[in-house]
């Protein structure tokens, strides 16, 4: 299969005047994060996280600005922020639909609960709802195997997911009855 390439060294980046990463977070890094470091490398993480905390994404301006700041190239941090699945290259929905497709969930269901979310959202896997209120993706393995098949919305796990439940929890996030803190009842059919 031949490699497929693109334009990167002409490619141009988009820029807003206004640096992303800020003064603040800037003296952050220098003064908290770089120095428990051997390299100022190491603090690539943490600032990675502090960008998407405060945006809830990683715009390549600041992929740039971070290189700058600890002193690697750009690349670098271009190269982490697509290798771990964390991390954001485009803003995502208000709300965050995380489904598990370890085997341990695939065994159980997850696809089907999958499924379920993109014929009630109008999205595939990867996508934002033009609302802009729900995002969908699928990771690897967020620990709940023995509870499986397993999705965060948002931060909160929900475990023992059937595709109706699913789609329940997402109506609550939509009509605004969603209760924080996620589930871990036992399934009563087992």
């Amino acid at each position: 299969m031949p490699w497929i390439t693109k334009n990167s060294g002409s490619a141009t980046i988009e820029t807003r005047d206004e640096p992303y990463l800020t003064a603040e977070m800037t003296k952050k890094l220098r003064e908290d994060y770089i120095p428990r470091y051997a390299k100022p490398k190491g603090a690539l993480f943490a600032a990675l996280h502090m960008i998407q905390h405060h945006y809830g994404w990683v715009p390549k301006q600041a992929m740039k600005e971070i290189a700058e700041v600890l002193d690697i190239a750009p690349s670098e941090v271009l190269d982490t922020v697509t290798f771990y699945e964390e991390y954001w290259e485009h803003s995502k929905g208000e709300n965050l639909i995380s489904v598990c497709r370890s085997i341990a969930c695939e065994f159980c269901s997850a696809t089907a609960c999958t499924e379920a979310i993109k014929d009630k959202l109008g999205i595939d896997v990867g996508q934002t709802t033009e609302d802009g209120k729900f995002t969908l993706v699928e990771l690897e393995c967020i620990g709940s195997c023995g509870t499986a098949p397993a999705a965060l919305i948002n931060e909160d796990l929900h475990e023992n997911l059937t595709p109706e439940r699913t789609v329940q929890l997402i109506e609550q996030v939509q009509n605004g009855t969603y209760q924080p803190g996620g589930t871990g009842a036992v399934k009563e059919d087992l």
